[in-house]
């Protein structure tokens, strides 16, 4: 099951540059994480100051 980026995110790319697979991208200031691409490996999670990344 892959991780979701919620409305808790501000926009500081803390997962973007942390995620191994570059499954997440930025779109005019929303991130998202591709879900097939993504491995559950928790790192956006373990990263995200605002806890904004959360297993789907």
């Amino acid at each position: 099951m892959a991780f979701v980026i919620t409305d808790a995110c501000e926009g500081c790319g803390t997962c973007l540059e942390a995620c191994p697979v570059d499954a997440i991208s930025e779109n005019d200031g929303a991130y998202s994480i591709d879900a097939e691409t993504c491995v559950d490996c928790g790192t956006c999670a373990e990263e995200c100051p605002l806890d904004a990344c959360e297993q789907a």
